[in-house]
């Protein structure tokens, strides 16, 4: 009897227990986060974003296999693949889209219209010339993120400072993306006139056009310079190959494309970006504000970085004050 009584108390425990402990939240289950990560093409810059994005959201207490679940895609350069991506995205309904650089984030944006779902851009130099967020001071519903807008007169100020002897100054860039022509616009109409340099273009619409567009400017210029061009990136090899043939200096618009070979470059700390976006992801996902609640973002701090190596090979001796002061001295 004893026996009996004893199992009918345990059972009527563990009955209370089932229906009590969920309602207090006790045995709850922990959120997943499901948030997924796209970028347009593998580049450094998109490389160290993506980290940059990864660890912060780790810091922040959104960990890789304890409460997130990512997944990653990667278009390769290639714009049709892209809007898959996209529409795969909105398809499994994350709690949140990342994307990296501006065709990218136009196709997510693109995808994700009429839904509800969060999308944080990082790496987009304009964010309201692409479409993404109405001005800089107001974001869209589901759309914010972080831009990394250049600061092309000081991009092109540390090229005269390096070599004050240019005159004329070569830009390569891909006319079809928007981020390229919005800083293609800002060396041409406010530059330039100011500093006296007369630009010679070069666009490329393809990773295969690169090469002939590098070769075009021989004999024209006393130096190139590509803004954050992804297509010209990406045929980055064939430029340094006319460069170097040619000795013709070779200067970019992110700190990173010096340690790809160019001579020099100013612009932003990329991976800053990406934790930047983390801090506005793991506001969204802790409900502490929606995408519409944060304004667009601008890059924090500029980064110089120099390469001496790469530039003797061009033909080019960076001074030893410009050496000494750099952010980055690659090899």
């Amino acid at each position: 009897m004893k026996k009996t009584e004893t199992f009918m108390f345990f059972s009527i425990i563990c009955l209370i227990l089932t229906l009590v402990l969920p309602a207090t939240g006790i045995c709850a289950e922990k959120k997943i986060y499901k948030i997924c990560v796209g970028q347009l093409v593998t580049h450094p810059a998109m490389d160290e974003t993506r980290r940059g994005f990864v660890e912060g959201m780790a810091k922040l207490g959104f960990k890789e296999g304890e409460n997130v679940e990512y997944i990653f895609r990667n278009a390769p350069g290639d714009m049709h693949v892209a809007a898959s991506i996209a529409k795969y995205f909105v398809s499994i309904k994350p709690d949140l889209i990342a994307s990296i650089s501006t065709p990218l984030s136009q196709a997510m944006v693109a995808a994700g219209k009429g839904t509800e779902i969060p999308i944080v851009f990082m790496l987009v130099t304009d964010p309201v010339t692409s479409g993404l967020v109405p001005s800089w001071t107001k974001s869209a519903p589901y759309v914010t993120g972080v831009s990394n807008w250049s600061d092309v007169p000081a991009q092109i100020k540390y090229i005269l400072e390096i070599m004050p002897s240019v005159k004329r100054l070569g830009i390569l860039y891909n006319a079809g993306e928007v981020n390229s022509v919005v800083q293609r616009n800002r060396l041409v109409n406010e530059v330039a006139p100011v500093l006296g340099l007369k630009i010679i273009e070069a666009t490329a619409a393809t990773t295969s056009d690169v090469y002939a567009a590098a070769k075009s400017l021989i004999g024209r210029v006393d130096a190139m310079w590509m803004p954050t061009d992804s297509t010209v990136f990406a045929a980055v090899d064939s430029v340094l190959k006319v460069a170097e043939e040619n000795d013709i200096p070779f200067f970019g618009a992110d700190e990173l494309q010096s340690k790809a070979g160019l001579a020099a470059a100013a612009g932003v700390d990329i991976y800053a970006i990406g934790t930047q976006g983390s801090v506005i992801a793991a506001k969204i996902l802790r409900g502490e504000a929606t995408p519409g609640d944060i304004p667009p973002m601008k890059p924090e701090k500029m980064m110089y970085a120099v390469n001496p190596e790469a530039a003797k090979r061009m033909g080019l001796t960076i001074p030893q004050v410009i050496i000494d002061k750099a952010g980055k001295v690659y090899k």
